[in-house]
């Protein structure tokens, strides 16, 4: 397909160790970067490419290598954390040593890191059955690493494990409030790496991007 072409082409230019450098620039607190606003989000999803969803033949997290390490020794979900937290100081690892963490999706704070999962927005079996397949391993840990877009971001663990790797049709974040924002960001991953949308997965984006 000439999306996942040039989407070849665009992810073998990234030097990760620069994107996880860009994102530990960032001051504690921010959202993840790159969110469309919901009238850029509802353009872009009328561009994506509606197909069915590919099988989960061969289809292995180990196949998205994440968390790797980035220029500064911090690996990918601590600069999430470091991202997304207030107040939050580290150890010589990079591991938070204290800060709390508003979880977007559910509204509830957290002061212990390991209340938290880095979720990927567009999850990786999703991104697998709808284009990632096809791409090389370099290219999904690129998507897997990802903080220069909207698609890592630090909620609480046990909402992030509920939603597995649904897509948007069949789960949305518990907290209303949230919705424009998670279908925004949804948009906006999926049309950065030229992965399709089915169908019910279009209807449902679409209904809640109207609504905003």
């Amino acid at each position: 397909m000439t999306g996942h072409r040039s989407l070849r082409a665009t992810l073998t230019a990234l030097p990760l160790a620069g994107i996880l450098g860009l994102a530990l620039a960032l001051p504690a607190g921010a959202e993840p970067p790159g969110i469309p606003d919901p009238a850029t989000a509802k353009s872009e999803l009328a561009k994506l490419t509606v197909a069915p969803e590919g099988s989960m033949d061969g289809y292995s997290r180990e196949k998205f290598p994440h968390w790797i390490e980035g220029p500064d020794s911090c690996n990918t979900r601590e600069a999430v954390l470091k991202r997304d937290g207030k107040d939050v100081e580290t150890g010589s690892d990079c591991y938070p040593t204290s800060g709390s963490w508003l979880s977007p999706y559910d509204g509830e704070t957290w002061t212990k890191p390991s209340d938290l999962d880095i979720d990927h927005v567009v999850p990786l079996a999703a991104a697998w059955r709808s284009g990632a397949a096809e791409w090389t391993q370099d290219q999904r840990q690129a998507f897997a690493n990802d903080l220069e877009g909207p698609q890592l971001i630090a909620v609480t663990d046990n909402v992030n494990q509920s939603k597995g790797d649904q897509t948007p049709d069949e789960w949305m974040p518990p907290l209303a409030s949230y919705h424009c924002t998670y279908a925004s960001m949804w948009v906006g991953t999926k049309t950065k790496y030229g992965l399709t949308v089915t169908d019910a997965e279009k209807s449902a984006l679409q209904k809640t991007l109207d609504g905003c």
